[in-house]
């Protein structure tokens, strides 16, 4: 199904942090993104933007299949974390300015507790691939979590 949503709407990060271009298309337990690397993207240098960084465009997508989620049952996008990531690779060091880099997250584990491990693949108009899977953490209520790792 094409995406009815922007990633404003989606994800909660704003402004230069906001680091996903458009939300291409989703269904059953999984969401693609896109990501137009610029000269002024963030992160980027004079040989691009590090493929280390493709870790958050992951994570950022998977935040946006999220907020789709919760948009589909009428609340708004909330605050996750990624916890960890296994065995992310990357072909090349740095993504191209010029390139476009289409995202795919597929829902691999959701637990009742927030937990959720998604599988995940980026490819670039300039032949580079990545892919990791990432463990991601979605509390009821971010603020009285965050509140609660303070305290402790």
């Amino acid at each position: 199904m094409a995406s009815d949503y922007n990633v404003a709407e989606l994800v909660p990060h704003s402004g230069r942090m906001s680091l996903l271009t458009n939300i291409l298309d989703y269904g059953d337990g999984w969401l693609s993104a896109e990501v137009e690397i610029k000269k002024d993207s963030m992160f980027s240098d004079e040989f691009g933007v590090p493929s280390w960084v493709g870790l958050e465009y992951l994570a950022q997508a998977i935040g946006a299949y999220a907020g789709l989620q919760e948009r589909l049952h009428g609340g708004a996008p909330k605050l996750g974390f990624l916890i960890g990531t296994r065995k992310y690779t990357s072909t090349q060091e740095y993504f191209s300015v010029g390139s476009i880099l289409t995202i795919k997250v597929i829902k691999n584990l959701q637990a009742e507790n927030g937990l959720s491990a998604f599988d995940c693949v980026l490819h670039s108009s300039d032949n580079c691939e990545a892919t990791a899977r990432l463990n991601v953490f979605q509390p009821k209520n971010a603020e009285e979590f965050l509140k609660g790792a303070k305290n402790e």
